[in-house]
């Protein structure tokens, strides 16, 4: 549980949160409030005035969704004079032929190649904008990806996703916080408010977003920030394969079409909140605690109310599992959990079923990245009511290492009992235990040396008899040897 109080030394306010059954909790003046997701009820007060003399900015503008909302601007609000921003200017794809079509719409069109996370360079941008048609919107719609888990992200990582998102949000208040904007809108994302499994930069970067919103809202300056959910043409969802829009599926999240996107924007800029999530969305959990996220376009902490304990269902499933597999014979255990990994899997790449998922195959070969590896891991753990390390399908190769992880854990003393001394144990059974560990897991654990000392030659009591010498380790290449070139090592070492 994620607490967020005022005074942490005020117990009765941790008390109020504990009551609760939520993961995510703040508590004010003794309330317990919680992020929801609800439809937006405020009338809108109409289109946003941006005026046919002034100029509007859009950076990214020669993206796809930077391209979308130029032609809305013109077309459904009269916009005449546009400032279309990105990292290439002219240079980038697509850009010369949008000035074009605009132009033919009858609008004036201005095509600039600028960082704008760089302040001197917003700064003569800025002072190019001509008198008689001064600034009166502006609309962020730059980004970048640079997904991965957590602990993959480095500084540069982080960075190149902050700085062209909330580094250029911040130069642009900075820099036209003394205008009189009609309209200042930011385009974040639903990551930000929810989070993404591989997307902690990016969730960041929109976090912020939405922050600054809210800040220059205080300041009394326009300003909307679009958590976006994912587009089904363009936007950052324009990569994805279909495994991906099939998780987003699953979550309850439909893919937005361009019309229905055009008219979410006009929807968010004239409803006057700092922070609405615009996505389309079906009774699948799509908020905090599994509750459902209805359509909606405003976001913030309402009170909470009373729900079923996610946490205590998953304890009471994963005492059912382990019960199961304590009862059954060792080889049935496994035979159930690689059905239970195999099925988890099929259902985490969309497969038609788990028949397409052989035990034996390697995750990346089964087509498991980075994301999908978080998200077979939640999996697994719902499954199971285990905490498994988010590098499971990475310390583990494949889905019958990983029912033997399940196993150990699930069953320890059914494990133990059967657990043959180290004399009994023969190549096979050296082979079946090392099998679920990579090279890097065993030198991080120690084995690895320990395997190289059994390479060393046998003393025996005849000490006539000749001694056939072992491969000296200091010749070996190690990060060159796989599992089973070990196991044959030090077997046939141990056997001399």
């Amino acid at each position: 549980m994620l607490v967020d109080v005022e005074d942490i030394e005020d117990e009765a306010a941790l008390a109020v949160a504990l009551a609760t059954s939520d993961v995510q909790i703040a508590v004010r003046a003794g309330r317990a409030l919680t992020p929801r997701l609800t439809r937006a009820t405020t009338t809108a007060t109409g289109a946003p005035a941006f005026g046919p003399d002034g100029t509007v900015l859009i950076t990214g503008a020669t993206g796809a969704l930077g391209g979308l909302l130029a032609r809305h601007l013109v077309t459904e609000h009269g916009v005449g004079h546009l400032l279309l921003v990105s990292r290439r200017g002219r240079a980038a794809d697509g850009a010369v032929e949008l000035e074009r079509e605009l132009a033919a719409l009858g609008a004036e069109v201005t095509l600039a190649a600028c960082d704008v996370a760089d302040r001197a360079a917003l700064d003569d941008l800025l002072a190019g904008v001509p008198a008689g048609h001064p600034l009166t919107g502006v609309v962020h719609a730059a980004g970048v990806l640079d997904d991965g888990v957590f602990a993959t992200l480095s500084p540069e990582r982080v960075s190149a996703v902050l700085r062209p998102k909330a580094d250029a949000a911040h130069n642009l208040h900075e820099a036209t916080q003394h205008l009189d904007l009609a309209v200042f809108a930011l385009f974040s994302s639903i990551q930000g408010l929810l989070g993404g499994a591989g997307q902690a930069n990016y969730a960041a970067a929109n976090a912020y977003l939405d922050a600054l919103a809210g800040h220059r809202r205080a300041l009394g300056l326009p300003a909307v920030s679009l958590a976006w959910g994912p587009w089904a043409d363009g936007g950052m969802a324009a990569t994805l394969g279909e495994a991906d829009r099939s998780r987003f599926a699953r979550l309850g999240m439909l893919l937005i079409a361009p019309a229905q996107g055009m008219e979410l924007f006009d929807a968010a800029v004239a409803l006057g909140r700092p922070g609405p999530c615009r996505c389309r969305s079906t009774p699948p959990r799509c908020g905090p605690a599994g509750r459902s996220c209805p359509p909606c376009c405003g976001a913030g902490p309402h009170a909470a109310s009373p729900g079923r304990d996610h946490r205590t269902h998953g304890r009471r499933r994963g005492a059912v599992r382990r019960t199961a597999a304590r009862r059954a014979h060792p080889e049935e255990q496994e035979e159930q959990l690689v059905a239970l990994v195999r099925d988890e899997v099929a259902r985490t790449l969309d497969y038609g079923g788990s028949d397409a998922v052989d035990a034996r195959r390697g995750f990346k070969e089964l087509g498991i990245d980075s994301l999908t590896a978080v998200e077979l891991r939640n999996r697994l753990n719902k499954a199971t009511g285990l905490r498994l390390p988010a590098t499971l399908v990475f310390d583990h190769p494949n889905p019958g290492a990983v029912a033997r992880l399940l196993l150990t854990e699930l069953a320890p003393a059914a494990e133990d009992s059967a657990q043959p001394s180290a004399d009994a144990l023969g190549e096979q059974d050296i082979r079946r235990m090392l099998s679920t560990l990579s090279i890097d897991r065993l030198r991080g654990s120690g084995l690895l040396d320990r395997l190289l000392d059994l390479t060393e030659p046998v003393p025996t009591a005849d000490t006539t008899q000749a001694v056939a010498p072992a491969p000296d380790a200091s010749d070996l290449d190690i990060d060159a040897l796989d599992v089973d070139a070990l196991v044959r090592m030090a077997s046939e070492s141990h056997g001399s």
